[in-house]
């Protein structure tokens, strides 16, 4: 099996790593796109673990406060422009361009993912991953906003991706992961909109990466309106299932 898991740990999740010193002096630089997420961020931003090195706020063509509003809650933030179409995908390719810490996560600015769970992401890559995985469905992790059709489009991805690639994930669609910088040019990311999440998974898989999945809970966003459309980005999900497919010349698992 290629996909390891970390079990759930009984201790506070802000507890691993304790300090920066624990850490050996990597630096982390956590990337957060935001689409009109004002209401949001004072629930997201604070809860960043303090010795992260680097917090950059992707602003993938906001129309409300929310640059300004992340100013004032930490003002040390890193502002960047997403300067092609709108979409998570192209959100997050911008920020990961511009991180200058050794390792990278992605955290979405909705308050759905927990940035106390970070110390458990950073954990896995420092314990020798390559890609930590949030997964909702394995011990320690488990969600409160996907509906029961979300929930079966998920898991029949899990199921192809499987029997297409064998990778043994036991979650694909969740944004919430974390990776070492050095690893981006060999995952080469191109999406647009939230098939990058499916598109990190399989490509991390595709390169040979050292993957752990990582208990992870999401909830429900605090504010606004989610903006995944189930059936749109489903198709999204399972066009980019197909292209990794083809890419990888008919072959199935390493």
């Amino acid at each position: 099996m290629d996909v390891t898991y970390e079990r759930a740990d009984l201790r506070p999740r802000h507890a691993v790593p304790t300090s920066a010193d624990g850490m050996g002096g990597t630096t982390v630089t956590v990337v957060v796109p935001a689409l009109n997420e004002a209401e949001n961020l004072s629930h997201v931003l604070p809860r960043i673990p303090w010795w992260v090195h680097e917090v950059i706020l992707v602003d993938d063509h906001c129309t409300d406060d929310t640059v300004a509003v992340a100013k004032r809650l930490l003002p040390g933030i890193k502002v960047v422009e997403n300067l092609r179409s709108p979409g998570k995908g192209n959100a997050l390719q911008a920020g990961f361009a511009s991180a200058t810490g050794e390792i990278i996560v992605a955290l979405d600015a909705d308050g759905s993912e927990d940035p106390g769970e970070i110390p458990l992401f950073v954990g896995a890559l420092l314990s020798g991953a390559d890609f930590a995985k949030g997964s909702r469905f394995i011990q320690g992790g488990g969600t409160s906003d996907m509906p029961l059709l979300r929930r079966l489009g998920n898991k029949g991805f899990v199921l192809l991706v499987r029997a297409l690639f064998g990778a043994r994930y036991s979650d694909l669609c969740y944004g919430y992961n974390a990776f070492w910088r050095r690893v981006l040019p060999q995952l080469d990311l191109d999406a647009d909109g939230f098939e990058i999440e499916t598109m990190l998974n399989i490509r991390a898989f595709k390169a040979g990466l050292v993957i752990k999945e990582v208990p992870s809970f999401e909830a429900e966003r605090i504010h606004g309106v989610g903006r995944l459309v189930t059936f749109p980005d489903g198709w999204r999900v399972l066009k980019t299932i197909w292209r990794e497919r083809r890419a990888s010349g008919g072959r199935g698992s390493r």
